[in-house]
């Protein structure tokens, strides 16, 4: 009997022991990145979603409510744009529908990481700002809500909605590394999206272990799983294509509908209302009506015309379950069928992995058209023909993409896919002239360049190059202008002439002269080929254009610019630093970078506050290098921090890693996190426990 007493609690201890084994724990490092630990996945995305709100619950739930459309009921009239653009789309249909449709591992991802948001919100109120409670509590529903809301209004339609007030605050850098031309024999993979540092674009970074399956990346806040990541195995990263999946058309109306193919055509019209806040704290209701055409959504109706609107996106229900395969997939035949999946709207995709493939594919529905360039469709259509509405996708098969180049690099940077390596492998002529542009910025350039000049490539030159602030106009233009001052005697252009020609070129924060040449770079209308000697040549891609036109005008613009350094700084040679700022709450740092339009492919994207102080409110954002040894290695950063809670420490913490031009160690193995964690929380019930 002693025996069988002596069993029973050792299998109570051994039961007892192994419960504590798989539980679920949040291990949170010291940069406020939380590294999740869970034996099934519906603990993990419960987590997950309670991790999110830790760092972001108020930002979560400010964002959920606009992406409901009943951001102006909850605070006002500031919203009843949004709202209505959110309705007109009908949204809040297509987001239910989503729910009835989506596969049950979607819906396990999304019904479990709600229930973790809500959990945290339920267990610390006080975290939550009395504004944002009645957004409480959230559901699958707003995650869909809020996914349709950034793919269409974000990327596939944002440049036709107008809904981002500087387009090229959007983009992102990509290189991957194959073995030939690694130094370690290893591929590598630079991951560097360049988005706004607030908002729905926010970045929310964190590590995953499921069952021993490790996963490291980041996620736009208020989505589950990882959209840009690595795991043992392998790694991706987006950046934003050449990719036109929104037409604008304008309708001519007649009879009470529009005229297409020359017959008068109906619009399908729906009625709908949005409540909006008053100052009394009332809700005034205001109906409205939407209009739909064969051409898309009716975003203005005059008394003539029409402009409408159709845009790729929302018909992809299952874009988080292709992410989780993706960052799941242990080789590349496993990566690509998630690919095949064709969920994900938007955005290249370029991949590296443990076996030394590399990878870059024109990822998103590009819509098939009937005829034209790509010019023809970067623009406002005249919506009379139905021949002009596209008819369905491009198959993956028929996508551009490169495996393992000759080169033994691949890089995107905004560009087309054609310069995706040099020498090029993708002939652009095997496919309609309307799929992508055929042209090669500065930064592309650069990008390229760099890649070009070293045979053998380091883990470490490739932290380099991601941290490169060499500005490469000044390269293409900066002889010409200071040959364009030898004659003139003014006295501002000789000392604007010593001090560019001390200028190490590049956007460092403290590097004297940038300040100065930025200045005359945006007079000097830096965009327009015709500003050059030699105009860019497919010919010879990475080294135009080049060479001043004019230099009279030139030197004129120099004299206007030094004229306004001098009035506000008193000094040429005030350190680029002094203007440009890192700016969040307690942390008020020098900047390096600058606009990726100069050739820099450090991106960071000043918005003038006033004449004498400009702040990065755009640009890298999180960032990571990876090796794919016999264990994965990175260096990654969150430029602005993990939270964006104000009373959160690490709401702008590794600004100061960003602005010393240094990033953090990934720790990606478990080993990794001994003498990082800051604090644990252990899954008890339906909550988290902290334990010191």
């Amino acid at each position: 009997m002693k025996r069988l007493s002596l069993l029973c609690l050792l299998a109570l201890v051994l039961s007892v022991s192994s419960l504590r084994a798989q539980q679920t724990k949040i291990e949170w490092d010291e940069w406020g990145v939380p590294y999740i630990t869970a034996s099934t996945e519906k603990e993990l995305f419960f987590a997950q979603g309670w991790a999110q709100m830790q760092a972001h619950a108020n930002l979560i739930l400010k964002l959920y409510g606009i992406s409901r459309g009943k951001a102006a009921a909850y605070w006002g009239p500031q919203y009843e744009q949004s709202d209505r653009l959110i309705h007109n789309l009908d949204f809040p249909h297509i987001a239910s529908s989503f729910n009835q449709s989506q596969k049950p591992e979607v819906k396990l991802m999304m019904n479990a990481f709600a229930e973790g948001m809500n959990a945290y919100a339920k267990a610390h109120p006080e975290a939550i700002d009395k504004d944002k409670q009645m957004v409480l509590p959230v559901s699958a529903y707003d995650i869909n809500m809020h996914s349709l809301f950034i793919f269409v209004t974000r990327f596939t339609g944002g440049g036709e909605l107008d809904q981002i007030a500087n387009w090229q605050d959007v983009g992102s850098n990509a290189m991957a590394i194959a073995p030939k031309r690694s130094a370690s024999g290893n591929a590598m993979l630079l991951q560097n999206p360049h988005l706004p540092w607030g908002e729905e674009f926010t970045w929310f970074e964190s590590g995953l272990n499921l069952n021993g399956k490790l996963i490291h990346g980041a996620n736009l806040v208020g989505m589950p799983g990882i959209g840009i990541g690595f795991n043992e195995n392998l790694g991706w990263t987006h950046t934003n294509n050449t990719l036109d999946n929104a037409d604008s058309f304008d309708l001519t109306l007649k009879d009470g509908g529009y005229l297409m193919d020359g017959k008068v055509q109906n619009f399908t019209v729906r009625p709908d209302t949005i409540w909006v806040k008053q100052l009394d704290g009332k809700l005034l209701a205001k109906p409205f009506k939407c209009y739909n055409s064969a051409f898309g959504n009716i975003f203005r109706m005059g008394s003539k015309k029409a402009l409408a609107i159709k845009m790729a996106g929302m018909d992809c229900p299952n874009a988080s379950l292709q992410w989780w395969k993706m960052a799941n997939a242990e080789n590349f035949e496993q990566f690509t069928a998630a690919l095949k999946m064709q969920q994900v709207p938007f955005w290249n995709i370029t991949y590296a992995d443990k076996q030394g493939n590399i990878f870059y594919l024109f990822n998103g529905e590009v819509p098939k058209r009937a005829y034209g360039t790509f010019a023809d469709w970067d623009r406002v259509i005249p919506g009379n023909s139905s021949k002009d509405i596209w008819k369905g996708y491009f198959t993956y098969d028929e996508l551009p993409k490169l495996k393992n180049p000759v080169s033994g690099w691949l890089q995107n940077t905004n560009d087309p896919p054609w310069t995706s390596t040099l020498p090029r492998e993708i002939d652009k002529n095997k496919y309609p002239a309307y799929i992508a542009p055929d042209e090669m910025t500065f930064r592309t350039q650069q990008s390229v360049n760099m890649l070009m000049a070293d045979k053998s490539i380091t883990f470490e030159h490739l932290l380099d190059y991601k941290l490169s602030t060499h500005v490469l106009l000044a390269d293409r233009v900066l002889d010409d202008l200071l040959s364009g001052i030898d004659n003139n005697s003014s006295p501002i252009l000789q000392e604007s002439k010593a001090v560019l020609s001390k200028w190490n070129r590049k956007a460092d924060g403290d590097s004297k002269g940038m300040l100065l040449f930025y200045t005359w770079a945006e007079m000097f209308d830096h965009n327009d080929d015709r500003n050059y000697t030699v105009r860019w040549d497919r010919e010879h891609p990475n080294t135009t254009p080049n060479g001043i036109l004019d230099k009279k005008r030139a030197v004129t613009l120099l004299e206007n610019a030094a004229d306004t350094v001098k009035k506000y700084f008193g000094d040429l040679s005030t350190s680029w630093g002094t203007y440009a700022r890192l700016k969040r709450g307690k942390f008020d740092l020098p900047a390096n970078g600058v606009t990726g339009e100069l050739g820099v492919f450090r991106v960071a994207n000043v918005w003038r506050l006033s004449p004498k102080m400009g702040v990065v409110t755009s640009g890298d954002s999180y960032f990571g290098v990876v090796e794919f040894g016999k264990k994965v290695r990175a260096k990654v950063l969150l430029s602005y921090g993990n939270s964006s809670q104000k009373n959160s420490a690490h709401y702008g913490d590794q600004l100061k890693l960003f602005s010393e031009k240094q990033m953090r160690d990934a720790l990606v193995y478990p080993e990794d996190l001994q003498g990082h964690v800051d604090f644990t929380e252990l899954r008890e019930g339906d909550s988290f426990v902290k334990k010191d």
